[in-house]
């Protein structure tokens, strides 16, 4: 491992330099690896693998037309690399277990007798063995439980892997049988397209995702958006102005600039009037979310977020809830605007020139 500075703390990481993807290869040669679920990390980890040289089947609900038809579309051939859950299970040395967390607890019956001595199963996210009273998720003791979770989107994985970028990674060990759990996992890390992978537990990884995903990474930056929004639009601005300053320079422009250097790089490649109204208000924002981020924390770690994830999202008309709750997302002037203000864009607009010329 490479030790690293991160802030002034200094951690272990596992780069590509010292785990090269022929080490990762030579690791995983002899070994099948099945990827349960199409849906969201399942197509990426797969695609990833499977270019980068290793042996992958998937595992998919026949029955389930959308998933199943895009693995298919992806190159997947049915009764060979595409198979049931149970076939594609029963064949993996390694068992990427990528369906939905709820899914995992409806499924698991059906899997676990699939597992044998000195197989992997392998998740993307801690949910499922953490909360074991919740899911009845309890593997053998005869095989390794692994997981690599991807900092991003199953979608990002994918684009960083064919732009020639990597994506970080966690990776732990819950059970190591076989006394190979680690390389194992490294190497699976590697071969799915990560940028560097730095250990964690399968505790911590759940408890900092569900925090992120509820707070900065997806549900405070909603909030946030739509509260500035409506108090813009409350004042009297147009929905455009509103939603520019709101969300448009914030992902075209701003958050870019985070990403390329960091945040005191972005201040100071802004004006100085945005510089010294940021620094000072940072600190008001920081006051008045901090207790909500205790009070999340608290319940991410009793338990009482993912008792609601597993309710909601095993409900029969689950599917159909959530299309009105994004319905009514997609709906609302702020993101009625971001469909207009995103159609104006100037590679859009040249695109448009361009078509437009060809019909000429």
């Amino acid at each position: 491992m490479a030790r690293m500075n991160f802030g002034g703390t200094v951690e272990k990481v596992v780069t590509r330099d010292e785990f090269p993807l022929s080490k990762a290869r030579k690791v995983l040669k002899g070994e099948t690896v099945a990827v349960l679920g199409y849906g969201v990390q399942g197509p990426a980890q797969a695609l990833n693998m499977r270019d980068n040289g290793i042996k992958v089947i998937i595992g998919q609900w026949p029955g389930d037309k959308v998933y199943w038809n895009k693995a298919i579309a992806d190159g997947w051939v049915p009764g060979k690399t595409l198979l049931s859950l149970e076939e594609a299970a029963d064949r993996g040395t390694i068992v990427q277990f990528l369906i939905s967390d709820a899914g995992q607890m409806a499924q698991w019956p059906k899997i676990k007798p699939f597992l044998r001595k000195g197989d992997a199963l392998y998740f993307s996210h801690g949910f499922s063995i953490v909360y074991k009273k919740q899911t009845g998720v309890i593997p053998p003791r005869n095989i390794d439980v692994i997981m690599v979770a991807p900092k991003g989107s199953g979608t990002t994985v994918r684009r960083n892997f064919l732009e020639g970028m990597g994506i970080n990674s966690s990776y732990a060990i819950h059970q190591d049988y076989t006394g190979r759990a680690e390389e194992r996992t490294v190497a699976l890390g590697i071969a799915i397209g990560s940028g560097y992978l730095f250990p964690t537990t399968f505790k911590k990884e759940v408890f900092s995702d569900l925090t992120g995903e509820r707070g900065v990474l997806m549900g405070a930056l909603a909030g946030i958006m739509e509260a500035q929004y409506k108090c813009l639009r409350k004042h009297g601005h147009s929905p455009s102005e509103a939603f520019n300053e709101t969300v448009e320079e914030l992902t075209q422009s701003l958050i870019r600039l985070v990403g390329e250097n960091g945040m005191d790089w972005m201040y100071a490649n802004c004006s100085t009037t945005a510089q010294r109204g940021a620094l000072d208000w940072r600190h008001e924002f920081r006051k008045a979310v901090t207790p909500v981020f205790d009070r999340l924390y608290k319940r991410v770690a009793a338990g009482k977020e993912t008792a609601i994830v597993l309710k909601a999202n095993s409900a029969p008309d689950y599917k159909k809830k959530l299309d009105k709750e994004l319905a009514e997302m997609r709906n609302s002037e702020m993101w009625r605007a971001g469909a207009a203000v995103r159609s104006l864009r100037p590679e859009r607009w040249s695109e448009t020139k361009k078509k437009s010329r060809k019909k000429k």
